[in-house]
């Protein structure tokens, strides 16, 4: 019998089946979610950490954030290397993760305030510990999460027999599930956790909480995982099988250059000439594996695009009206949602029903129509920055600056500027639009009697002119925002046209609407609520009546394009994952030999690291001005690495790894066979 019965049989006594399914899939599955929990929850609060409890300014955050993603995606290949050559995948799986974990616990003991805050004023005092604790906390993580990437999926695949493909399709499906599950539960709970305040002798913002819960996770993952330790097939590693690839491939490029010349015959693939000294079976291996990879080559591309969901949109959505279903929605969920909705679907219904129609919707055609359902939803967002760029303010440029002008006085005025009409201004209350200047200094009169004065203005500035009842005493000119707040907040100012000093209080600020009473010392009071929206900005002038209305100044209009709007372009990217990426993992398992399968899953993660590389190196290199241009750009280039991964894929032939190895093992068998008899005889 060969060794492909004997693994079947080894198969069919370590695991009972429920359902068809092999019972161990379930820990498996399980260990998964919890995984993702612990990775994802970390994940969604991990630039606040950075930014507010570290004290780091944006772009030092930003880079160390995604240096810490790329990291997570390319220390596959070690775990690869580890599990297929020497631990084996189960070992691997668990040392890593006794590695992952001790890095969520190490990031959660970072995020104590309290171990370093000698003073007791919530901040702390050594931030040289916190800093080194997270930094040896996310390579722990890295190093974990990344080693366990190409083992848990190909542990999974192990599981079942060939008797039972079916079930491994679905398994594969599943297992995507419980990533996006793992997701999008721990994208809406570690952001709950970190808002709660906590501490032992002052309270702050809880990221030990946000973190701590996902340290807890890994652990359940971990414990999990053991439990199902006797149920499992366990594949033995077979020698360091990465290094044997390199000797081989580059023996086979050495002897191919010693024999170009006329005199020697053509080989029908390059790497036969690896047969003087390596195996025939391992060169057919390598043949299997580098066809994938060379596979492999167009895929980051869609990475490039679907990675730039948790960027690039995210700050496009901070430009508009998020007020929906009256709440904010929160575009860390959407996608994992919209995962946890299309796979059974895709499952059960579209691929079914496609092959009723007596279509044959192969592996590589659906990830080709994934590819280009990811270009339809860039060009969905470039139309809904178009929509948007049309109801932003027109700022000035470099040689340009504006101006608005407030009336403080309680008697209306007349306004004379150059290169614009008169205009009457009402006692409290301010212009209606900025006003453009190229003019460095312009003449402003105002009044009857006109008063005149000479106004400096400053290049590239907004600015308002503060007039005050008495037109003979200061003019004052403050500076304007001459941008968006950001994140969808909204930007406030007082000015206070009192004789006195005034108390403002306000005892909250929730979803763009804001409460606040006045207080001048030993006078009476006001009450004034107002509503906002999403990305504004107003001006509020307190006149000595103390009564608002028209005195409240609207400098930025808010967000007005609907967040709803950004709905297509996550349902299509999302569709496009689940072609893409749900059948890439499986179609990687089923075309990569028996002891190269981590390694090929490896080589599949591997893209989405380059992926991210590109979105940065794009995002430096093109200074594109125009967003929507920009979304363009990337939808063009999908489409056309979509057109070339077509014709890749139109020339691939599909293999049966474990046949090729039986034949070619069989062939050895019978070798040795007819060896022995020569030898009797």
């Amino acid at each position: 019998r060969g060794s492909k019965e004997r693994k079947e049989e080894q198969r069919d006594g370590k695991s009972k089946e429920v359902c068809g399914y092999p019972l161990s899939i379930f820990f498996i599955v399980v260990n998964e979610f919890c995984e993702r929990f612990s990775y994802y929850g970390m994940r969604a609060v991990l630039v606040l950490y950075f930014k507010y409890f570290l004290r780091w300014d944006d772009d030092l955050a930003t880079s160390i954030y995604h240096t810490f993603v790329a990291f997570c995606y390319l220390t596959p290949i070690l775990g690869a290397i580890v599990a297929d050559s020497w631990l084996g995948k189960f070992k691997t799986i668990i040392y890593l993760s006794i590695v992952y974990a001790i890095g969520q616990v190490a990031m959660a003991v970072s995020a104590i305030h309290d171990i370093t805050d000698t003073d007791r004023d919530g901040t702390p005092d050594n931030m040289t510990f916190h800093v080194v604790m997270s930094m040896v906390g996310l390579f722990l993580i890295a190093l974990g999460t990344g080693g366990i990437k190409p083992c848990v999926a190909a542990f999974g695949g192990d599981q079942f027999g060939d008797h039972q493909e079916r079930q491994r399709r679905t398994f594969f499906s599943v297992f995507y599930l419980c990533i996006n599950g793992g997701s999008l539960l721990s994208t809406i709970i570690t952001p709950i956790l970190r808002a709660q305040e906590c501490g032992i002798y002052s309270q702050q913002k809880c990221y030990s909480l946000a973190f701590g819960v996902p340290a807890a996770l890994m652990l359940v993952a971990l414990v999990v995982f053991i439990v199902g330790s006797g149920m499992y097939y366990k594949a033995e590693p077979q020698g360091n099988i990465m290094l044997d690839v390199c000797k081989c491939i580059w023996f086979a490029i050495k002897n191919r250059n010693r024999h170009r010349r006329k005199q020697y015959s053509k080989k029908e693939h390059w790497m036969d000439w690896a047969e003087e000294k390596y195996d025939k079976l391992l060169i057919a291996q390598i043949k299997m594996v580098l066809k994938v990879l060379f596979l492999y080559i167009p895929l980051p591309m869609f990475w490039t695009l679907f990675d730039q969901k948790g960027s690039r949109w995210t700050l496009q959505a901070t430009n508009m009206d998020g007020n929906f279903v009256s709440l904010v929605m929160n575009k860390n969920t959407v996608n994992p949602i919209l995962i946890l909705t299309l796979v059974p679907i895709m499952d059960n219904l579209i691929y079914p029903l496609i092959q009723k129609c007596g279509l044959n919707f192969t592996p590589l055609r659906r990830m080709t129509v994934g590819m280009l359902l990811a270009a339809i939803a860039f060009v969905c967002a470039a139309l809904v920055q178009i929509q948007i760029d049309t109801t932003l303010p027109t700022f000035p440029s470099a040689s340009q600056s504006q101006m608005k002008l407030l009336n403080m006085g309680s008697n209306q005025v007349q306004i004379n500027l150059p290169g614009n009409d008169a205009f009457e201004l009402p006692a409290a209350k301010a212009s209606n639009e900025f006003l453009t200047f190229n003019e460095e200094t312009i003449n402003v009169s105002i009044g009857n009697p006109p008063v005149t004065k000479l106004i400096t203005l400053a290049k590239e500035k907004r600015q308002t002119l503060l007039i005050p009842s008495n037109l003979n005493e200061q003019w004052l000119l403050t500076q304007d925002l001459t941008s968006k707040p950001q994140e969808g907040n909204n930007a406030i100012r007082f000015v206070n046209g009192m004789k006195k000093t005034v108390n403002i209080s306000t005892p909250a600020a929730n979803f763009g609407l804001i409460t606040f009473c006045c207080l001048p010392s030993g006078s009476q009071a006001c009450d004034f609520s107002r509503d906002f929206g999403f990305g504004s900005s107003y001006t509020f002038f307190i006149p000595s009546t103390l009564v608002f209305g028209e005195s409240v100044t609207e400098d930025i209009k808010p967000n007005s394009v609907h967040m709803a709007l950004q709905i297509p372009q996550y349902f299509f990217i999302t569709a496009g994952e689940v072609m893409f990426s749900v059948t890439g993992l499986e179609f990687s398992y089923s075309q990569a030999p028996s002891n190269m399968k981590a390694v090929l899953q490896a080589g599949w993660l591997f893209t989405v690291a380059i992926g991210n590389f590109i979105v940065l190196i794009v995002a430096e290199l093109a200074k594109i001005p125009k967003q929507w241009a920009e979304y363009l750009l990337f939808a063009c280039l999908l489409l056309a690495v979509c057109v070339i991964f077509s014709f890749m894929a139109y020339f691939y032939t599909y293999i049966d790894p474990m046949e090729i190895e039986a034949q070619f093992k069989k062939k050895d068998d019978e070798d040795e066979k007819d060896l022995k008899n020569k030898k009797r005889s």
